[in-house]
């Protein structure tokens, strides 16, 4: 993608006037969708991005520039773009470059560049139409199929000089089902760090759309979730995005480093019960949050982040890496050239444990089950959360009595993990897209169902 030549050129002229270091991220993707509502195909699309970004770092102090001209000049007046903002600092010298290559093409069976849109189609169609058939009171099934091969080019001034090929395959369906009065919805989103073999080995695109049509001919028919404090158990699988969302984002650098992580100071603390260990992983193959190399091009880790309840790591990405004083932990990431790499998730999850699913529920008393989460929003700084319930059950006296709509569950990350008191075995795994100061980036969460004794719950 660029030449080593062309490449340290660039790299001495953004250092020029004093920065301690400087990387360039090159990357060329491609992007295909197929969208359907209401039995049509609405819409078929491909896009083609293609640019680099120079980040020049002096100290803590980052500058970061972009361009779509990746030609020797574009990127060398990028490169004077970004020297122009760095007048401190003793600068450097490039390391000689060490080239590899990352990419595992054994990975990737079937490239979806290489299959025509119709098949594609088809996909789509058969999700839709089973969506369709569970009920005559689906009134609605969209259906999103995406694919991207994104190849990339990390070089620094330290050296570092990587290529990588990464490919992500997904299908998502929205449902709404309505009985001419009320309307609930339901949704299904599977996806892998794969090519279209995914339909093959992974997704079923008929039970996609019959899982997510389910979930809105249910909560369709279910009463109102009552509000109060009660134990409730998170069901495996998307029920990580409380991990997630309510934790994980206060264990990265881009929090902690500036310190405003409600966990700032805490490494080596009991965060958690001795049941509660959870690991932030970027290495197994085809996952979702996977990656060969980040996007700084550091190798990828499996970092364990709490351990039978005692906070033992955060994500650390390079400049997080100077704020603290702290190793890298291979979580640079960034959502495209457009944007400067920080510290972000992967595959999040809390691991297996070995409490019994069915004796969580029986010895509960009253509360609440929550199959399915839905989004949220979170303060990192404090931790306090707020994440809707896609799909609820009202539990009464250690039994499942029935559905429940409109629940929610509100709290602190930090008190959150301090009351799960079962973890169960059943580890599974649900996709998702991030958001953060470097962009939306694909990011795997999940668990074991697990139990909270003591949540609140908002519902009427």
């Amino acid at each position: 993608m660029l030449d080593q030549n062309i490449a340290r050129e660039v790299l001495q002229e953004a250092v020029r006037t004093g920065g301690d270091f400087a990387e360039i991220f090159m990357e060329d993707r491609i992007d295909h969708n197929i969208a359907m509502r209401s039995r049509l195909i609405e819409n078929v699309g491909s896009n083609r991005l293609h640019g680099a970004g120079i980040r020049v770092l002096s100290g803590t102090n980052a500058v970061y520039v972009y361009t779509n001209d990746t030609s020797r000049q574009g990127l060398m007046n990028c490169a004077r773009q970004a020297a122009a903002a760095v007048r401190s600092g003793k600068g450097c010298i490039v390391a000689p470059f060490i080239a590899r290559d990352a990419s595992r093409p054994e990975e990737f069976r079937l490239l979806p560049t290489d299959v025509k849109a119709d098949v594609k189609a088809d996909k789509v169609r058969q999700a839709e139409a089973a969506a369709r058939a569970v009920s005559n009171e689906i009134v609605q099934a969209s259906v999103n199929y995406t694919d991207s091969v994104q190849d990339v080019l990390i070089c620094n001034t330290e050296g570092t000089f990587v290529t990588d090929r990464r490919v992500w395959t997904r299908m998502s369906c929205g449902v709404v089902a309505s009985d001419g009065v009320e309307n609930q919805s339901g949704s299904e989103s599977p996806g892998a760090m794969m090519g279209f073999e995914l339909f093959d080995e992974r997704v079923d695109p008929e039970q996609v759309g019959r899982t997510a049509a389910t979930q809105a001919v249910t909560m369709l028919h279910a009463p109102v979730c009552p509000a109060g404090i009660m134990p409730v158990v998170i069901d495996n699988g998307f029920g990580g995005v409380i991990f997630h969302e309510a934790c994980g984002h206060s264990l990265e650098a881009t929090s902690v480093g500036i310190g405003a992580s409600e966990f700032c100071g805490k490494l080596g603390q009991r965060v958690a019960p001795d049941c509660v260990t959870a690991i932030d992983d970027g290495t197994p193959a085809n996952e979702w949050g996977s990656l060969h190399v980040d996007d700084e091009g550091t190798a990828t880790t499996k970092l364990v982040l709490i351990e039978n309840g005692i906070l033992k790591n955060y994500m650390i990405d390079r400049l997080g890496s100077r704020r603290m004083n702290m190793p890298m932990t291979g979580s640079g990431r960034r959502q495209s050239y457009a944007f400067a790499p920080t510290s972000r998730m992967r595959n999040t999850y809390i691991a297996p444990g070995t409490d019994d699913e069915k004796e969580m529920i029986a010895t509960m008393g009253d509360g609440l089950y929550a199959r399915k989460m839905g989004g949220g929003s979170v303060n990192p700084a404090t931790g306090e959360f707020n994440f809707a319930v896609n799909e609820g059950y009202l539990v009464k006296d250690g039994k499942i009595a029935h559905p429940v709509r409109g629940a929610s569950l509100i709290g602190r990350g930090s008190e959150v993990l301090m009351r799960i008191d079962r973890v169960g075995s059943d580890l599974q795994c649900a996709q998702g897209m991030c958001g953060s100061l470097s962009g939306s980036v694909p990011t795997n969460v999940g668990q074991p169902m697990i139990r909270v004794s003591s949540l609140t719950v908002g519902g009427r």
